[in-house]
């Protein structure tokens, strides 16, 4: 059975970085597209980056393109967001998910097609 666990997060300055990582154990995560979903306090669940299986494609929200990339290595059953130049309205709580299927970039970062979420990890970034 497939589990995700996330780590990386941490507080962080205006302007700094970080990088998550989505640990996948169970099953290879070779034939999964996986995305990065972020939900701050009081607000809905918002889908962030997607990454097809192969790591041929990649789609980010407007909000993060330029600051944020998804990428991933099947060898290590890993899926990397790093980030970058980070703001406040970063802030939040950072899930992972994987869906079995093609990849269609707007239905994964819409994410109700996800088979497994992680936990998630803290992202707060404030000075």
């Amino acid at each position: 059975q497939l589990q995700l666990v996330e780590s990386g997060g941490g507080l962080v300055q205006p302007g700094g970085s970080l990088r998550l990582s989505c640990a996948a154990s169970g099953v290879a995560l070779d034939y999964y597209a996986v995305g990065w979903f972020r939900q701050a306090p009081g607000k809905e669940r918002e889908g962030v980056s997607c990454i097809s299986s192969a790591g041929d494609f990649m789609d980010h929200i407007e909000s993060v393109k330029g600051r944020f990339t998804i990428s991933r290595d099947n060898a290590k059953n890993t899926v990397y967001l790093e980030m970058n130049s980070l703001k406040p309205e970063d802030t939040a709580v950072y899930y992972c998910a994987a869906e079995w299927g093609p990849y269609v970039p707007t239905i994964c970062l819409a994410g109700n097609s996800m088979n497994v979420w992680g936990k998630g990890t803290h992202v707060t970034v404030s000075s």
